[in-house]
């Protein structure tokens, strides 16, 4: 009998093998169940509603029926209700992001991580604070409102205080009329005092990717070190959330384990954070494993082709339509390209994975932690996305206005938020081609924002909007935001 309780804080309970099984075998007899999948694909597809569009989501065992099926014209359909659900929820804005890398120093052993304790092929570094400033001078040179701060766990050379310090450091840097306004964490698990204090500084999401649901595989990927515990780890969301931090985020490394498997456990985590808290995940990330210093991806047998990496962020899009899906630099520019059409809302831009690799000219990798297939300017990936028929989104504005975790939910699964969202865009797009694009990008840019303010609804809005973004254009005023 299975013990599976999405209520249950207990890993196990939440996350249980013997439903994912089940599942899975479900899914695997009803993936050519045309009747039963177009009943998923009805609830699935976004209704209109007063206020914009609002979405049912799908269960774990309805998505893996959707990720399972192999019938073409019903994949077909998965992308397009997928790109349809993205448009009523986010419209046609790609919100961007850098990573900053602030230590590699790490005493875990994890088997697919370059940053393992037994890796001496790697010099091992920690930022120091003069050097986390010039790093964020050189992300704000670029362009950058919003950085993903990611370190090794080490309780000696990384601990809780040095990640405040650091924090602290980059919110205080303000470089000509660049300034970081949300900083993500991407930090080992930790206890519940220590996200009330990440809270009090101010991060905005605090991301933790499982690896791995499949417990047995997780116990053997991570053979050493504190990340070994595979409850500790994966219960730290509900920590966090019982810490104050209500944006979450979740992932998985597709690689490691079958991926219908980790999709499974992945969807059942977000049932447990709506469940529980009342608030699922903020964003959901879709890494698969690269190579790295150290690290071969063709030792794990599991890798997935391009089609099945796009099939399932179809799928997650419509099994959690309000979360934000990012891709990174892991992926090419045509697969991060195909992807913006399945349902992703977040990528990264210009990024280094390395330690202090943003203030030297050529990209060091012996430090990175992945190796990087998109080596695109920031500039270059902006005026990409807007060949796309995208609006590259600075904004930083629910995180700072309050609008986050239940109040965000609201607003976003009503369709409420693009009322502030679409406005803001245009807003910090413009700041960025004020300040920092090139001049191909920023007549590009401009001509969007022309075209973009004529689709603003709500003629007072729209004003607003216009006069923001002329005083933008002829002042150093900034950060103006609904």
């Amino acid at each position: 009998m299975s013990n599976y309780n999405p209520k249950s804080k207990i890993a196990e309970e939440f996350i249980s093998n013997e439903e994912i099984l089940e599942t899975l075998e479900y899914a695997e007899k009803n993936k050519n169940n045309i009747q039963l999948i177009d009943e998923i694909l009805k609830k699935a597809r976004p209704k209109k509603t007063a206020t914009g569009a609002t979405c049912a989501g799908l269960t774990h065992r309805e998505a893996s029926v959707l990720l399972a099926c192999d019938i073409p014209e019903k994949i077909e359909q998965i992308y397009k209700i997928a790109e349809e659900i993205k448009q009523a929820f986010y419209g046609n804005r790609i919100v961007i992001f850098a990573p900053l890398y602030l230590s590699n120093y790490c005493v875990n052993g994890c088997t697919y991580c370059p940053y393992h304790l037994k890796n001496k092929e790697i010099p091992r570094k920690k930022l120091t604070q003069d050097e986390v400033r010039a790093e964020v001078i050189a992300l704000q040179d670029m362009g950058h409102k919003r950085l993903a701060i990611e370190s090794g766990e080490d309780p000696v050379n990384n601990p809780i205080e040095y990640i405040l310090e650091c924090i602290k450091t980059i919110y205080s840097v303000k470089h000509k009329n660049g300034a970081i306004r949300r900083v993500n964490v991407n930090i080992a698990a930790t206890t519940v005092e220590n996200y009330r204090k990440l809270k009090e500084a101010g991060i905005g999401t605090y991301i933790l990717f499982q690896e791995t649901y499949h417990k047995e595989s997780y116990l053997q990927l991570h053979p050493t070190g504190p990340k070994h515990d595979y409850a500790y780890h994966t219960e730290a969301m509900d920590r966090a959330m019982e810490g104050g931090i209500d944006d979450v985020g979740l992932g998985v490394l597709f690689g490691l384990e079958r991926y219908k498997y980790e999709f499974a456990g992945l969807l059942m985590h977000a049932e447990h954070l709506e469940a529980v808290h009342g608030v699922g995940p903020h964003t959901i990330s879709v890494p698969r494993l690269k190579r790295a210093s150290d690290i071969d991806p063709t030792q794990f047998d599991n890798g997935i082709d391009d089609d099945t990496f796009a099939k399932i962020t179809a799928c997650i899009r419509l099994a959690v339509p309000y979360t934000g899906i990012i891709i990174s630099t892991r992926e090419s520019e045509e697969v991060r390209g195909r992807l913006l059409q399945m349902g992703v809302s977040q990528v990264s831009g210009g990024s280094r994975t390395s330690v202090g690799g943003y203030t030297t000219k050529d990209r060091p990798h012996d430090t990175e932690q992945f190796d990087v297939s998109d080596q695109r300017t920031l500039d270059e990936v902006v005026s990409w996305l807007m060949d796309y028929g995208h609006i590259p989104s600075f904004c930083t504005a629910c995180y700072r206005e309050g609008r986050t975790g239940d109040r965000f939910m609201s607003l976003c699964k009503s369709g409420q938020i693009l009322n502030c969202c679409h406005p803001n865009a245009l807003m910090t797009l413009t700041e960025y081609l004020t300040d920092y694009a090139g001049e191909e990008t920023k007549k590009k840019g401009f001509s969007v924002i022309e075209r973009e303010l004529e689709r603003i609804p709500n003629e007072k809005v729209k004003q607003i909007a216009e006069q923001n973004i002329t005083d933008i254009k002829n002042s150093n005023r900034r950060d103006f935001r609904f």
